[in-house]
C-alpha cells in the first residue's frame, strides 16, 4: 500500500528497491530554504543491511502489510530463541540478531508478538515493560540529592540498570524493555 513518506514511522516496514526495510530512525526535517523532506535509516529484514535515503515530503513509499502472531516465549538455546503460536502451538525458533538487545528481557511464558512477511519472521516486539529483581545495588553515596540521582544496580538478567538511591538489593521493579531504563518500583 502507498502512503506518503510523512506517515512512515519508526518500526514501520517499507518496500524499497525491490527489497523490505525496517524504519529503524525516522526525522522530520524543514530546511530554511528549500522543501521538506523526511531522512530515514532503514535496516534490511532479511541481511541486517543499513541504508540511510532522504524522501521529498510529498514522496510515496511503498509500506508492506504484515502479519501479526501472538506467541509464548519457551527457550533459548545459544542464539536460538523458540516460540509457541498461542492459537496454533506450532513452534517457531527466532535468531538473537532479529530480537535485538531487547533478548535479555525474555522470561519464561512471556507472550510477545511476532510480525511475519509471507511466512518469514520479520520482527518482534515485546511488552512494553517487565518486572525484574534487583541482585545487587551499590550503597548511597552520602551527601546526593536524591532528586537527581541514581546509582547503578544489576538486575537478575545480569543487565545493569540505573536505579534510585532507595532501591536495594531484593527489591522489584519496572524495566523498559526498550532501553532498558528503571521506570518504577514494582507492586506488591
Amino acid at each position: 500500500m502507498k502512503v506518503n513518506a510523512n506517515q512512515i514511522s519508526r518500526g514501520n516496514v517499507v518496500e524499497h528497491k525491490n527489497r523490505l526495510w525496517v524504519a529503524v530512525k525516522v526525522q522530520h526535517i524543514n530546511p530554511g530554504k528549500g522543501g521538506a523532506f523526511v531522512q530515514m535509516e532503514l535496516k534490511d529484514v532479511r541481511d541486517g543491511t543499513k541504508l540511510n535515503e532522504r524522501f521529498r515530503s510529498g514522496e510515496s513509499v511503498e509500506r508492506s502489510r504484515l502479519d501479526e502472531h501472538e506467541m509464548q516465549y519457551l527457550f533459548h538455546d545459544g542464539d536460538a530463541y523458540t516460540f509457541m503460536d498461542t492459537e496454533s502451538y506450532e513452534q517457531m525458533t527466532l535468531q538473537r540478531d532479529l530480537i535485538g538487545d531487547s533478548a535479555v528481557f525474555l522470561q519464561d511464558g512471556m507472550r510477545v508478538t511476532v510480525q511475519t512477511h509471507e511466512g518469514s519472521p520479520v520482527s518482534i516486539e515485546l511488552p512494553q515493560t517487565v518486572i525484574m529483581t534487583v541482585v545487587e545495588a551499590d550503597p548511597v553515596v552520602k551527601g546526593q540529592t536524591a532528586s537527581s540521582s541514581f546509582k547503578p544496580g544489576k538486575l537478575e538478567n545480569g543487565e545493569r540498570v540505573m536505579v534510585p538511591p532507595h532501591i536495594e538489593a531484593g527489591t522489584r521493579i519496572v524495566v523498559n524493555t526498550s532501553d532498558g531504563s528503571y521506570v518504577e518500583r514494582a507492586k506488591d
